[in-house]
């Protein structure tokens, strides 16, 4: 190695991206644009609601009253849940494509969410689990074991795993996985019932107990995948410059994975497996701040739940009086990217 590689090694650990001041602005606009997105999601619905509704019913909650009652048992679940589940999605897309250096990986493509929903369902099927203590660690394990068969399957032959091979392979588990779900959903009627809806990823069909028993794991997961940033910076400039500047790659990996499986489950117990958020919301904060993951991760912590809230208010007035899932109207609105994607991949050789 040459007497200035150490030199070289902190300038591109260190990504050049937009002035912190303004990358801080943002974040505050951001941060605004999600409170007004989740009023809005308390108000929109099958059946609209006025602005003075939802406050009267926020500050003086009468249980007489039906539209205080939708207020409360269902639009203020489902927007906490979006907010949740949107900002874990996001982070967990950003990990898992700085991890694996990967712009095609997201938990949803990559058989990580119907790695987690298999397990869930099996486990509330075959062993009777009905609480979200207890079904969300059949979350962490399918999420967990997804993402091993997907890296090992894409890492066979003799180029190793390309982001195409391991998109590929992904979708191929996905595929599967689902299979399986629906495979045990068809002979079970009474949990086909529960679950009919959030295996296609919905917010809707949740209370406030499985949003208090799903912060802790999210608070521990969001702390420790924003934490991540520096090393997904260094990972960035490949495993060798990496260990020369003094990173252990191989615990950076295990820790930013810890991370993606937390979120993944937690986001998949609460939500079902929404695809796409964590593809396409990585690659908005990314034009927006730069390379810096240091920046990436709060803006995509953000920007997840603004677009998932977008889309679970488009499901509910685009077939009103009925409603499209929140899965859905983000797999509709995220194909098309992931096919750009894949097209300018191919095109710049990956």
């Amino acid at each position: 190695m040459s007497t200035d590689a150490p030199a070289q090694v902190p300038a591109q650990t260190a990504p050049r991206s937009r002035p912190g001041a303004a990358l801080s602005a943002g974040i505050v606009v951001l941060a605004g644009a999600v409170v007004v997105a989740a009023g809005l999601s308390l108000v929109v619905g099958a059946k609209p609601l006025p602005w003075d509704t939802v406050l009267e019913a926020l500050r003086h909650y009468d249980a007489n009253d039906p539209d205080h009652l939708i207020v409360f048992e269902l639009r203020v679940p489902r927007t906490l849940i979006g907010l949740l589940a949107g900002a874990a999605l996001g982070l967990a897309g950003t990990l898992i494509q700085g991890v694996t250096r990967n712009p095609l990986a997201d938990p949803g493509i990559l058989g990580v969410n119907a790695g987690a929903a298999l397990a869930v369902v099996f486990g509330i099927s075959v062993l009777g689990i009905s609480s979200f203590t207890g079904y969300v660690w059949f979350s962490f394990a399918g999420a967990a074991v997804a993402a091993a068969v997907v890296y090992a399957i894409g890492s066979l032959g003799r180029e190793g795993a390309t982001p195409v091979k391991i998109a590929l392979a992904g979708a191929a588990l996905t595929a599967a996985l689902e299979s399986m779900t629906t495979a045990i959903l068809l002979t079970d009627s009474l949990t086909y019932e529960e679950f009919r809806f959030w295996r296609v990823g919905s917010l809707a069909g949740r209370d406030g107990a499985a949003l208090v028993q799903a912060a802790p794991f999210l608070l521990v997961a969001v702390v420790l995948a924003i934490g991540c940033g520096r090393m997904l910076n260094a990972l960035a400039i490949g495993d060798d410059l990496a260990r020369a500047w003094g990173l252990n790659v191989a615990v950076a990996r295990g820790i930013c994975a810890l991370a993606v499986v937390v979120l993944c489950g937690t986001a998949t117990a609460l939500a079902g497996p929404i695809v796409f958020v964590g593809l396409t919301v990585p690659h908005i904060a990314r034009r927006i701040t730069g390379p810096d993951h240091r920046w990436i991760l709060p803006y995509s912590m953000l920007i997840a739940p603004l677009l998932l809230l977008v889309a679970d208010m488009l499901g509910r007035v685009v077939v009103r009086p009925g409603e499209l899932q929140a899965g859905i109207v983000t797999a509709v609105l995220g194909a098309p990217v992931f096919v750009a994607m894949i097209r300018r991949g191919k095109q710049a050789g990956l």
